[in-house]
């Protein structure tokens, strides 16, 4: 291979990787508008249906749903929004949406939602958390998508 098509082919690749990359703004809760590159057409729930039939916890995951319930909140430490996702017709996912760290989602059932987060194996499906910003860096930021408004 020549050296110019070796040249061309690292720029490319430097430019896709540069362009996946995410700005992170730890400076409190966020409340963002959906971007071209987070389009709803291109999230899948592969990874979670592969983690749930392997019993794996602690994965970073995108995904879509439709609320199905709404929970009480959590007020024990840290407060986190709960509701319940159906992904598939054989799964459905606990959401534990921290509302010290981002804002609350306005949801309602039947509200179809995206969202990024982590995943925690249960036999009921799992849990879904880390639905918002990482204020120390320290994590993947997460997010919850309703009505092209991303919580976070």
């Amino acid at each position: 291979m020549s050296m110019l098509i070796r040249q061309l082919l690292f720029a490319l690749f430097i430019a896709l990787a540069s362009s996946g990359c995410n700005q992170h703004d730890s400076a409190g809760a966020q409340l963002h508008n959906l971007t071209q590159a987070e389009s709803v057409a291109e999230i899948s729930n592969a990874s979670i249906e592969k983690a749930f039939f392997r019993k794996l916890s602690d994965v970073q995951v995108t995904g879509k749903g439709v609320v199905v319930k709404l929970l009480a909140d959590d007020n024990k430490g840290s407060r986190h929004q709960k509701f319940l996702v159906k992904i598939n017709p054989q799964q459905t996912l606990l959401f534990a949406h921290n509302i010290d760290l981002a804002p609350r989602v306005p949801l309602k059932i039947g509200d179809e939602i995206t969202f990024s987060g982590e995943y925690v194996y249960n036999p009921k499906g799992g849990v879904i958390h880390w639905t918002h910003h990482a204020p120390q860096d320290d994590h993947e930021a997460g997010w919850v998508m309703l009505n092209d408004q991303k919580y976070q």
